[in-house]
């Protein structure tokens, strides 16, 4: 009896299922210094509980436990990954939620800040970017560079860039350089390089073969389809379909997962989103002693192959503001097929992939092509640079 109260309170549990998120609330995640910036933690308990707040640069823990925290006159020493943690005392001792996902601020003690419009920048998105400058000099030039090449080169006052309908190509650390006459001199300040991230609305699928899962019998395994979907909210609900040896094991799910009877072979799985009309699929994974090369999954009638190149980004000035850019194009992309499936297949979940949106699609939503499973033999078609071939339809 004398252990009862030792054991009920070792059993109590030190941290919550919750993960505080920070969020910044006035400012950006780039300022110069001297400037002031307010960050917010926010704990996702709907009981609504009284939380007390860590705050944290890097591995570091700061002297502030409000729900807020403010950066006051900033100096560049103060740039770093801040992160926050919920915590409350309990009768049994205390509880606190997972750290949040680190936030990076970037304190700059230069001329010039290269912005970004949109944390989160999908395919076929526009590209919002803005030259920040210390000061109010009397601009006269600015350009914008990709990875240390101009993109952009634009005459007059206006600090602001757009790039439409951007690609995976666009990807890369962008800077500015901010040019201005004064005192019959010419002055030029240039940006630190800012990483810009250009995310696909649903990527390849990534199969895990779980087969040492211990809450399963030991004849069954668990597949999990891992895939990162960045549509805007409210986004359509995804479909998993699953396969062993390219054959269906089970109707669509919502699920990512699903636990099937450990068999050799080789498995897939899909993705697919039919309110987008995208469907991805993954790589092969064998599983137990499989001979012979990974089994593709079967792919529609080739119809025609088309050149897709990113389009020229151009900059449209305000019209208070004249301007006379120069365009540096970047190198083509490479070609892209667009795929249909075969009109006489009576499936509509035959793999399809496209490098067209069609109508009703969000922006971004184009699809990467996959490599062409090797077939046994196929007829050329005239004007065309495939072929045309029978598939089963799923």
């Amino acid at each position: 009896l004398s252990l009862l109260p030792q054991i009920i309170v070792s059993e109590v549990p030190t941290t919550t299922k919750y993960r505080a998120i920070v969020e910044i609330t006035s400012g950006d995640s780039r300022i110069f210094s001297g400037e002031s910036l307010s960050l917010r933690c926010i704990i996702p308990d709907k009981y609504k509980a009284s939380w007390d707040y860590l705050w944290f640069r890097g591995s570091v823990q700061l002297p502030q436990f409000g729900e807020t925290y403010q950066l006051w006159n900033a100096n560049v020493k103060e740039s770093g990954k801040y992160s926050c943690q919920g915590k409350k005392e309990t009768s049994l001792g205390s509880i606190k939620t997972l750290r949040s996902l680190p936030n990076e601020i970037h304190v700059d003690g230069g001329f010039a800040i290269l912005q970004m419009a949109k944390r989160r920048v999908l395919i076929g998105d526009a590209l919002d970017l803005k030259c920040r400058l210390r000061g109010s000099a009397p601009v006269h030039e600015t350009i914008l560079y990709r990875d240390g090449i101009e993109v952009m080169v634009q005459n007059g006052s206006s600090l602001d860039f757009h790039l439409p309908h951007v690609t995976l190509e666009d990807e890369g650390r962008y800077s500015c350089r901010v040019s201005w006459d004064l005192s019959r001199r010419t002055h030029s300040v240039m940006s630190v390089p800012t990483l810009v991230n250009i995310l696909e609305v649903l990527t390849k699928p990534v199969l895990e073969i779980d087969k040492d899962n211990t809450q399963l019998e030991r004849n069954k395994m668990k597949l999990v389809c891992h895939i990162q979907y960045n549509a805007p909210a409210p986004a359509p609900p995804v479909n998993y379909y699953f396969y062993k040896n390219n054959n269906l094991l089970g109707p669509a799910i919502s699920l990512n997962h699903m636990n099937v009877r450990k068999a050799a072979g080789w498995y897939s799985c899909r993705a697919k989103v039919p309110k987008l009309d995208m469907v991805r699929w993954s790589e092969p994974q064998s599983f137990g002693e499989v001979a012979g090369p990974p089994l593709m999954p079967p792919r529609p009638h080739l119809r025609s192959q088309m050149t897709s190149r990113s389009p020229p980004h151009t900059f449209s000035a305000p019209e208070t503001q004249p301007a006379s850019p120069k365009y540096f194009a970047s190198t083509p992309s490479s070609d892209q097929h667009t795929e249909s499936p075969s009109p006489s297949s009576p499936s509509s979940e035959s793999p399809v992939s496209t490098s067209l949106p069609t109508s009703g699609q969000l922006p971004g939503q184009t699809q990467t092509p996959e490599p062409q499973n090797l077939i046994p033999s196929c007829q050329p078609q005239h004007h065309q640079s495939g072929c045309l071939v029978d598939v089963l339809a799923v």
